[in-house]
Order: structure tokens, then C-alpha cells, then sequence
């Protein structure tokens, strides 16, 4: 499976392992109002992008008709256990947490 990170600076990791998930993660430190978050994509086109405080956002920026949302104070190693089960694919994993303020499918009322 193929992913990547981005850093707060916007540059791009290929397929990090855990110890360069955590130095990316550490970058948050120097985040600022331009460079708010760092995030892990996946080849499926699901994303999770973490800010500054433990917001974390879950979406599919590829179809923005799937679910999605966010979740607040996020631990760091809670981001992390997210990021490793996101680079191995296991989107439903990931899917089936309780997040918040999730898109409504189109036609549905959203």
C-alpha cells in the first residue's frame, strides 16, 4: 500500500515508517496560521490531518460525497496508532471511530 505525509511546512514523506511519523508529528510544535497541520494520506485517497491542540480531520479530498469529520483533543499516541492504521489501509478501522460534524452524503439532506 502507498501513503504519504505531509509536514507543517508542506513537505512531502513517502511512506514513513513510526519514527518519522513521530518527528512529522513533532513539527506541530512550529506550527502557524499558514502551516497549521501535518497529515497522512493514503493511496485510497483518505486523509488525516492533525493540528496543533489535537484537532483531527478525517476526509477523502478525492470525493467529498463520502463521510468524514473531526475529532478534538486528540492524544498525540491516539494520532499516531490513527496514522499507522491509515498507512496499512485499514480505512475501516479508521472509519468507524466516533467523529464529529460528518459530511452528509449528497441528495441526503447534508
Amino acid at each position: 500500500m502507498s501513503y504519504f505525509m505531509y509536514d507543517v511546512m508542506g513537505g512531502r514523506v513517502d511512506e514513513p515508517g513510526p519514527e518519522s511519523m513521530r518527528r512529522v508529528l513533532d513539527g506541530l510544535a512550529d506550527a502557524d496560521d499558514e502551516h497549521p497541520d501535518v497529515s497522512l494520506t493514503h493511496e485510497s485517497g483518505w486523509c488525516l490531518s492533525a493540528f496543533h491542540g489535537g484537532l483531527l480531520v478525517w476526509e477523502n479530498p478525492d470525493d467529498d460525497s463520502l463521510g468524514g469529520g473531526e475529532m478534538r483533543e486528540v492524544a498525540r499516541e491516539e494520532i499516531l496508532r490513527l496514522f499507522g492504521l491509515l498507512a496499512a489501509g485499514d480505512t475501516a478501522s479508521v472509519e468507524a471511530l466516533p467523529w464529529e460534524n460528518r459530511a452528509c452524503p449528497r441528495g441526503l439532506g447534508g
